[in-house]
């Protein structure tokens, strides 16, 4: 058939009629007369050619209306001969009003159409009554029937005449058992036939649907579509088949018709067609009338069912371009999409199969879904008995089916329930009973087992199996299912259908074309014959056969148009490569083993890989089935080890034998795993898997699929599930009867500790039957019912069983939630865990049956009458820690009987009954509660917000013991009152409209309660009236803690009504007031609670004080952000007048006029008690710094003036008795040149000015020169700040030369650099020794002269500083060439960039004077930067000291060096230390060291001399017989170089000073060393620290100690002595009898040298240094004991020993100890009190070292107790403790206390950043930074 006939439409109809009319043209003429009479037709209706002439007659006719063209169209069919098909085709498109709607269109398309043949297009409508039509209709009637019985034959003919095939049982074809169907939940029918199945008929769940249902689903109208997915091998194909061959047999009588397509079959037709082409042509074409057929099938639609099965199979993807005309051609996929649309055939049934996964985008959202299980238990056995012709062999087939668990699980798939069967039944003859079993382990052997069944001739034929392994694998690599004669050769496809491998049948390739096409019989067969080419074919590499070892996800990317076809392919692969298979393999290969055993190996290794990997759901199901299929215990325990403990599947189909794969593999597991399974569709019996899985913690499943029948499945496997604690079954549709099985199986599940039943639809009988099995669950812990329906009723009765059920301790219901929360007894928990301890201690027993429950009833609709209810219940159940009733109806009434039964609630924590209507009125009842309930703690009522929250502390008594169980306990004491102390509760009335007539009732209402703490009224609408009215009110309330009243519409003047409450109010000490945010506060002391934010530290109770001590607390008045006029300012003071003292006052404001400033400063002298006046962000006028100097004299009081940017001020008052000096600091206020002369003469007044600060002002040279002449006239007697006052060097020189006029002057500092500083520092008397320090001055050459002469005349200077004040050397020579110095010393120091010079000059008093010192650093002698020392070094001749440090001395430099040695006769004092010297340099220096006859003190340590270098510089010690002080540290003396010094030793007899550290010296070395130190009696100091001398060594030592009877220091630490030594050397040291420093640390001592040094310390010991030396607390405990009392201690070391509970304890203390080491000691907070204690007895304790120890905040407290007593302490090192933000908080109450310490350091303690940074703004002495960062400024006296 050519492509232009397929084309059928109305134009075609129009051509037949145009040839059909043109044969008639005669009758045609006489109808046109006969219905036109009054046209003219003219010439153009003579037209030569009839066709022409046809269609001008019809255009005509046409034009006349549709009345006369239907009387023309009957005319023709009862006149003319017109064939019966073309009869009623006409009649049916043209014979009625509507038709022919465009007949010129038509016509002229048909002119180069008129040849093609007749189609179908329009749709058929009745031919009308006349007897005529119905004799067409009847015509039409009984061609249909025909054609219906003619289909019907076919297809009982299709599926009757099936024989079995060669070796198959006698019902191998007719067994057919229906699978399991499930609806899904959105697509259930209305009414579904129950009882018409086996099973179970009344499975709500639809576990088990009848065909005949399929077909009832809820569309009444539009499209009737159904969707069957199933899983490969589910039975998708045979049950359409089925369908099919029921229709036949007349058991779908709702079905005229059935048509059946496979879309494998329809991806052949590469072209377009109609739907009648598709019914007809490609199914079964009608012997004649298609049309008419065709019209009767659209006519009864809802009679058809179009069956299509494998829609997951589809080539081509669904076009998204819908033409106008849906009966245009179109492909099979696109006229499929119209048929599921209704825009084809509308009415009729459509059903589709598929596999899971992306369905095409034309299926309708309101498609049924249902889903194919397979077979449960019941049919397996069904289709075995069916399989089976006779009884015995049934009988050993079910046998051996219910013995093999895994082989049962398989023939949950029909596809393998049926090759299962066929094994069997070839298998089962003459083999005992389990062995047919156990050759089909696998769904792989089955299928092996299945070819050796089917051969005729029982042996295996290689060659045709693999000819068919090539065909399948091409197949599904190039997506083909159905071969052509072509594809497959001759003798394969002879051997394949011989043995029913290869299926064979008819296919159409489009309409009229047919041929004959092959198919394997299942999909899974073509795959597995795919395996087996893979396995077998050398051709087939490594890297190749490890590709298709994959895992196909379940979830199809959007980019694919279709499924894959190869899902069991790696399954295959991973079945044949177990070693069950390798001989078949081997056999079929005609291989050898290994050569099987090594591919195989291939698959395994691929198959570990993946285990390894993270994948997703889908992928690990399907890796399980591979797996599994391998029968390797090893590869399933490394997989299942491999798993993450988190196991999610989410949204995709599950199987019986996917969770039976899964369960396996969990079975090889040691570890917990928990399984969630969301949005999955399950196998109703998929739980059954599940039995003794002991591996399984936490289960979870959320689908609607799961209904009654999963659930029960489910209680079946639940109590043999030991180690499932969480058990969450959400989402689901279970009802009564599901849950009733659940809640039978839930008592044999006592450790489960978590349930949840969310959002399954359960009614109030369930719920309350769930709730029911709490007392059966000892250790739940949650039972989660939220989104059920549950009923007010019934909510009541859950409240009732939450307050009897002894384990829960929550119950919260807030809308849809359902919550409980239980707490598991103690000792039931203990006992389930066969805890023995617990039995017998009564202690924990008691507190486990202490017990609290939670109550949150969260907009539960209730009422008045269920609140009586509740209460009534409440009132006899435990102790309640919550009770949350927000969000309810219960209105003022309800609230009060809340209010009212809370005494008789025993409420711990809250109770909030917010948002329930509470009205004005319904507050003050409320309230009533503050005087009733003893526990209340604080009561928050804001109608605006809807907030009523009552927050109640513990009992007196449950608080003591909770105290004793928190972080602070015992030590934490309080100094309380004499008086039993109670709760100040804090009442919150905000926003709720209070105005001041109501101000009495309130009061009323509070005055009952004499202990409020906190009234907090703000956001009400008092005014000024109101709080004039409440301040004569307030002392009827007792004493309050605090008054809030923010947001009250308040002025200034009525705020100043508030001051008369510091007289009236005696707890009042702080008010403050903003008038921008309507912000006041009334409040006493907030020390100690406003410190931290609110809530991060434990309240105090009401009269509680730290033992501090007392202190004195200032009255404070805080105006912000208010407009402060004179006039304004003086109420102010009248009203602070009467004000007790001492007062504080902080003002701030925008601007404050002169006039204002004036008035202020003017009322000081009546306002006596003032202690602190601030002005704050207030901007001062420009003439501030003159009133406020005049200040000084003016109001005597005053001790310190602080204005800084003219923005900031605060004045310091002191009383009578305090006599401080005053200080003034105007910084950064704009002071000039003119206001230098008054300020100095204002302050000239002040006799007793300490401190003047003019920083950072304009003063510039000019103010300072004026400033210089006026200093004489100011009593200063501390400190000058000048800094950042622009100054030059021209301010130097004026500096410089005022000196001489300043005779107090006693220390100048000037930095022109980016520091910018300019310090002048006073005595109070004229004192000798000045120090003048000038830094990056950078003076030019013609400053130098005056410079020069400046200091000249500076008499009494001592010490002169110069840095980086040259550009260059020339400058400073010339300095130093004009310098005459005047009798007496002078020191100058001049250091100029890193690179060149730093040179120290001492002069003598002599006329003509020499340098008797000098000392080079950081200089390279020998180069031409070093003129000035040579010149220098040419007149120091009788130069004494030589010193050099960190200098490069090359050979040029040390021949200068050695020059210099040798002229140095005098020379006594030579250091050259971390310096680098050349070897030829060493020569030169021994050289001229040896003429240094008098050399007295020698220090060479800390420089870069090797062994040879080190030994020839000793030779310089022959021959020096004076010296008194040698330190060679840090050079290697071992071997013959410390010989040589030994040597060297024996003739020192002056020695003094030994230091040989780091210098390598062992026990030998010491030995020798030893014998040398016998002659130096003289000796004072001896280190020999970081050496390696050990026990030998330290015995030779100890042998000559008591020989040096001079002896006062001894270092030897971190050597390697232990207790042998360390006691000698204890011994010993006792008789050092003058012996001040003592360092044995670093070594392993033990207690033996503690308890040797304990018996007879020496008593003039200043410094013991003992870390790390492995004493426990004996030894320090005997040590500290010998400590005690010692007159002389100043420093001890006990830093990384193990004090935990031996820290020495002093009772007599240590007078003068000024620092303590004990980091790192273990200390923890039991130990701290007693170490506290000991801190005070020792009072001149500068710092103590505490870090890396366990102190907590228990003992913070007991060192802030002691800080205030410890006037010199300094510095606490309290790092890397555990003291928390309560803790520092401890400590910053301590220092608030007037200690003088500097800083606390608390770097890496559990204290929040934010915290940390809040501590420290509030006390900057809290350091938490990593590094001290403590600045070096000089501070200003307090």
């Amino acid at each position: 058939m050519d492509p232009i006939s397929l084309q059928l439409g109305t134009r075609n109809l129009h051509g037949w009629l145009v040839r059909l009319l043109s044969r008639n043209l005669e009758w045609l003429d006489a109808k046109v007369k006969l219905f036109l009479p009054n046209v003219d037709l003219g010439s153009e209706y003579q037209a030569p050619d009839p066709t022409q002439r046809v269609i001008l007659h019809l255009q005509k006719l046409h034009t006349q209306g549709p009345t006369t063209w239907k009387s023309f169209i009957q005319g023709v069919c009862m006149e003319l001969d017109v064939p019966m098909d073309m009869e009623v085709l006409l009649m049916s498109t043209w014979g009625h009003e509507d038709g022919f709607p465009s007949l010129l269109e038509i016509g002229k398309e048909s002119r180069s159409d008129s040849q093609l043949h007749p189609g179908l297009k329009r749709t058929y409508q009745s031919c009308g009554s006349s007897p005529r039509r119905k004799q067409l209709r009847k015509q039409q009637q009984e061609l249909a029937k025909r054609y219906l019985q003619l289909l019907r034959t076919s297809v009982q003919q299709r599926y009757g005449d099936r024989t079995p095939g060669l070796g198959q049982p006698l019902a191998f074809h007719q067994v057919y058992v229906p699978p399991i169907l499930q609806w899904s939940r959105a697509s259930a029918p209305f009414h579904t036939q129950e009882g018409a199945t086996t099973g179970d008929p009344k499975a709500e769940d639809g576990a088990d649907v009848n065909i005949r249902d399929l077909f009832s689903t809820k569309a009444s109208k539009g499209p009737r579509v159904t969707v069957l997915l199933g899983k490969a091998g589910m039975g998708k194909t045979t049950l359409a088949h089925r369908l099919c061959q029921k229709w036949a047999d007349g058991q779908l009588d709702r079905f005229q018709a059935v048509f059946l397509f496979e879309f494998r079959q329809l991806n052949l037709i590469t072209g377009s067609l109609t739907l009648p082409q598709l019914l007809f042509d490609v199914h079964l074409r009608p012997e004649a009338s298609p049309e008419a057929i065709f019209q009767h099938l659209k006519e009864n639609a809802e009679g058809i069912l179009l069956i299509f099965d494998g829609l997951d199979e589809i080539l081509q993807p669904c076009s998204d371009k819908e033409t106008a005309d849906p009966e245009d051609p179109a492909s099979a996929l696109t006229l499929f999409s119209r048929l599921c649309r209704g825009t084809l055939l509308p009415g009729c049934w459509v059903m589709a199969t598929s596999r899971p996964g992306k369905l095409p985008a034309c299926l309708p959202t309101e498609a049924a879904t249902v889903h194919m299980w397979g077979f449960d238990g019941p049919r397996v056995e069904e289709y075995v008995n069916h399989f089976f012709s006779d009884q015995p062999s049934r009988e050993a087939a079910l046998a051996e089916l219910r013995v093999d668990r895994c082989l049962w699980s398989m023939c949950a798939v029909p596809a393998l329930c049926q090759v299962a069967c066929l094994c069997l039944h070839h298998l089962l003859p003459g083999r005992s009973p389990g062995q047919a079993a156990a050759l089909l382990p696998t769904m792989t052997q089955n299928y092996v087992q299945m070819l050796l069944a089917l051969d005729p001739q029982g042996v295996l034929q290689a060659e045709p199996l693999l000819g068919l392994g090539e065909v399948a694998l091409s197949g599904l690599e190039s997506g083909k299912v159905i071969f052509s004669t072509g594809d497959i050769p001759a003798s394969t496809l002879a051997f394949g259908d011989a043995l029913g491998l290869l299926t064979s049948f008819c296919v159409c390739t489009g309409p009229g074309h047919q041929d004959k096409g092959y198919a394997f019989s299942h999909l899974s067969l073509q795959e597995f014959f795919a395996a087996l080419h893979l396995m077998t074919r050398p051709q087939v590499d490594r890297e190749a056969l490890s590709q298709h070892v994959t895992l196909h996800s379940r979830w199809v990317q959007r980019t694919k148009a279709r499924l894959g076809l190869s899902d069991h392919l790696p399954t295959f692969l991973a079945g044949l490569a177990s070693r069950a298979c390798c001989s078949f393999l081997s056999l079929l290969a005609q291989r050898e083993e290994e050569w099987v055993a090594a591919r195989q190996e291939i698959v395994l290794q691929a198959l570990k890989k993946l285990a390894t990997r993270r994948l997703t759901g889908p992928k690990i199901v399907e890796l399980c089935h591979c797996v599994g299929e391998t029968q390797e215990p090893e590869l399933a325990s490394f997989m299942a080890h491999s798993l993450p403990q988190q196991l999610p599947f989410h949204n995709f189909l599950l199987t019986y034998a996917d969770m039976a794969s899964l369960t396996n593999i969990l079975g090889h597991r040691d570890g917990p795993i928990h399984l969630d399974f969301e949005g999955c569709p399950l196998e109703p019996r998929c739980p059954e898997t599940l039995a003794g899985c002991g591996q399984v913690e936490n289960l979870s499943f959320k689908s609607r699929k799961c209904g009654d029948a999963f659930a029960e499945a489910l209680s079946r496997s639940l109590p043999t599930m030991g180690s499932l604690k969480k058990l969450g079954l959400a989402g689901s549709k279970i009802t009564a009867r599901g849950i009733s099985h659940l809640v039978q199986a839930l008592p044999f599940c006592p450790q489960l500790e978590e349930v949840s039943f969310q959002d399954n639809q359960l009614k109030d009988k369930e719920v309350l039957n769930i709730v029911k099995v709490l007392s059966c669950l000892p250790r739940l812990q949650k039972l989660d019912l939220s989104r059920n329906n549950v009923s007010v009723s019934t909510l009541l009765s859950l409240t009732k069983v939450a307050v009897t059920c002894p384990t829960i301790k929550m119950l919260q219901v807030r809308e849809t939630d359902l919550i409980f929360l239980l707490s598991p007894p103690t000792e039931t928990a203990a006992e389930l865990q066969g805890d023995p301890d617990l039995k017998g201690n009564a202690n924990q027993r008691k507190e486990a049956q202490r017990r609290s429950l939670a109550l949150r009833l969260q907009k539960c609709q209730l009422g008045v009458h269920d609140v009586e209810v509740l209460i009534a219940q409440l009132q006899e159940g435990p102790q309640l820690d919550e009770v949350d009733l927000s969000g309810n109806q219960l209105k003022d009434e309800g609230c009060q009987l809340m209010a009212e039964a809370t005494p008789q609630l025993h409420i711990t924590k809250k109770l909030d009954l917010s948002d329930n209507g509470l009205s004005v009125a319904g507050v003050l009842s409320v309230l009533s509660v503050v005087s009733t309930c003893q526990t209340l703690a604080e009561l928050h009522i804001s109608l605006l917000h809807k907030t009523v929250v009552f927050t109640f502390a513990p009992e007196l008594e449950e608080q003591e013991g909770i105290q004793k169980r928190a972080t602070f306990p015992d030590s934490l004491t309080f100094q309380m009152p004499s008086e039993p102390s109670l709760r100040s509760p804090r009442i919150r009335l905000t926003h709720c409209a209070l105005q001041a007539q109501r101000l009495e009732l309130l009061c009323k209402a509070l005055g009952g309660s004499c202990r409020l703490g906190h009234l907090d009224l703000s956001g009400n609408a008092l005014g000024d009236e109101g709080v004039a009215l409440l301040a004569q009110l307030l002392p009827g309330l007792g004493s309050l803690q605090s008054l809030n009243l923010s947001e009250n519409r308040l002025s200034l003047e009525g705020v100043l009504s508030l001051t008369q409450c510091f007289s009236t109010l005696p707890w009042l000490l702080h008010l403050e007031f903003s008038s921008a945010s309507q912000h006041i506060i009334l409040r006493g002391d907030k020390r100690g609670r406003d410190l931290l934010a609110p809530g991060s530290l434990p309240e105090f109770r009401a009269g509680a004080r730290l033992g501090f001590g007392q202190r004195h607390v200032p009255r404070s008045f805080c105006l912000k952000e208010c407009q402060l006029e004179p006039l304004s300012l003086s109420h102010l003071c009248k009203s602070l007048e009467k004000c007790p003292g001492p007062l504080e006052v902080q003002l701030s404001c925008e601007v404050l006029s002169d006039q204002s400033l004036e008035t202020l400063l003017h009322h000081l002298p009546q306002l006596p008690q003032l202690s602190l006046l601030q002005l704050s962000q207030t901007q001062l006028p420009p003439g501030s710094p003159l009133l406020l100097a005049d200040l000084f004299s003016l109001c005597p009081q005053v001790q310190k003036v602080d204005l800084r940017s003219l923005r900031h001020l605060t004045l310091h008052l002191r009383s009578s008795e305090e006599q401080e000096d005053g200080c003034c600091w105007f910084t950064d206020c704009g002071l000039r040149q003119e206001h230098v002369e008054p300020l100095c003469c204002l302050l000239s007044k002040c006799e007793d000015l300490n401190q003047l600060d003019l920083s950072a002002n304009l003063l510039g040279d000019d103010g300072l020169r004026c400033l210089l002449e006026c200093l004489p006239k100011v009593p200063i007697s501390g400190s000058l700040n000048l800094s950042h006052n622009s100054m030059s060097q021209e301010s130097v020189l004026c500096l410089v030369e005022a000196l001489p006029s300043c005779p107090r002057v006693q220390e100048a500092s000037v930095n022109l650099g980016s520091k910018q500083s300019f310090w002048i520092h006073f005595s109070r008397q004229e004192e000798a020794g000045k120090t003048l320090r000038l830094s990056e001055c950078h003076f030019k050459p013609e400053h130098m002269p005056r410079l020069a002469a400046s200091l000249n005349q500076a008499l009494q200077l001592a010490e002169l500083t110069l840095t980086w004040c040259f550009p260059g050397l020339e400058q400073l020579i010339v300095l130093l060439s004009l310098l005459t110095w005047p009798t007496g010393v002078l020191t100058l120091s001049i250091s100029e960039t890193q690179k060149q010079l730093c040179i120290q000059l001492e002069f003598p008093h002599q006329e003509n004077p020499e340098a008797v010192a000098l000392r080079l650093a950081h200089c390279d002698l020998g180069t031409h930067q070093n003129l000035l020392a040579r010149r220098l070094m040419e007149t120091c001749a009788r130069l004494r000291q030589l010193s050099l440090s960190q200098v490069n001395l090359c050979d040029a430099g040390s021949l200068l060096l050695q020059s210099l040695l040798l002229s140095l006769s005098e020379l006594k004092n030579f250091r050259l230390t971390y310096s680098c010297v050349s070897s030829k340099g060493l020569a030169h220096l021994t050289s001229g060291l040896s003429h240094c006859h008098l050399l007295e003190e020698l220090d060479l340590s800390n420089n870069q001399f090797g062994d040879e270098g080190t030994k020839v510089l000793l030779g310089a010690l022959e021959g020096k017989c004076r010296l008194k002080r040698l330190d060679l540290s840090h050079l290697p003396l071992g071997g013959s170089t410390l010989a040589v010094l030994t040597q060297g030793l024996g003739h020192m007899t002056l020695l003094q000073s030994l230091r040989l550290s780091r210098s390598n010296i062992d026990d030998v070395g010491c030995c020798h060393l030893s014998k040398a130190l016998r002659a130096a009696t003289s000796l004072e100091e001896l280190s020999l620290s970081h050496n390696q001398i050990g026990n030998t060594g330290a015995q030779d030592l100890a042998a000559v100690l008591p020989g040096l009877p001079e002896l006062r220091k001894i270092d030897l630490s971190a050597n390697g002595i232990g207790p042998a030594g360390g006691a000698r050397l204890a011994e010993s040291l006792t008789l050092c009898r003058h012996l001040e420093e003592l360092m044995l640390g670093c070594n392993a001592l033990e207690d033996c040298t503690a308890l040797g040094l304990a018996k007879g310390l020496p008593q003039h010991l200043r410094v013991l240094h003992l870390p790390s030396s492995h004493l426990s607390p004996e030894g320090m405990l005997s040590l500290g004991q010998a400590l005690d009392g010692s007159p002389h201690v100043e420093e001890i070391s006990l830093a990384e020993n193990s004090l935990a509970g031996g820290v020495p304890r002093f009772h007599q203390g240590l007078p003068v100890l000024r620092q303590l080491d004990l980091v790192s000691c273990e200390i923890d907070n039991q130990t701290a009190k007693p170490l506290a204690a000991s801190f005070v007895l020792c009072p001149a304790l500068e710092k103590i070292m505490l870090s890396w120890n366990l102190l907590g905040d228990e003992a913070a407290a007991e060192l802030a107790r002691v800080l205030p007593q410890m006037g010199r302490l300094k510095r606490v090192d309290l790092e890397k403790n555990r003291i928390t933000a309560y803790g520092a908080w401890l400590l910053a109450e301590g220092l608030a206390q007037g200690s003088g310490i500097q800083v606390i350091r608390l770097w890496n303690n559990p204290i929040p950043p934010d915290m940390a940074q809040h501590l420290q703004n509030q006390e900057p002495r809290l350091d938490f930074a990593f590094f001290d960062n403590q600045p070096q400024v000089i501070p200003r006296s307090t």
